[in-house]
């Protein structure tokens, strides 16, 4: 299966709970870090819950 970067361009302070717990289901913890996870719906509907903090590369 293709997998996709995700990186963290905003800070998580003032959002809401939920959207901070996306973040960390995605291993995401500091501004810039950049994870790669396999392309599944799953992961693209935590990304669209997340969409304003996060940048997908590929």
């Amino acid at each position: 299966m293709a997998t996709i970067k995700i990186k963290q361009i905003k800070s998580k302070i003032g959002y809401p709970v939920d959207q901070k717990r996306t973040l960390q289901a995605l291993g995401l913890h500091k501004i810039s870090q950049v994870v790669e996870k396999e392309d599944t719906p799953v992961i693209r509907g935590m990304i669209r819950k997340v969409h304003h903090i996060v940048e997908v590369i590929g």
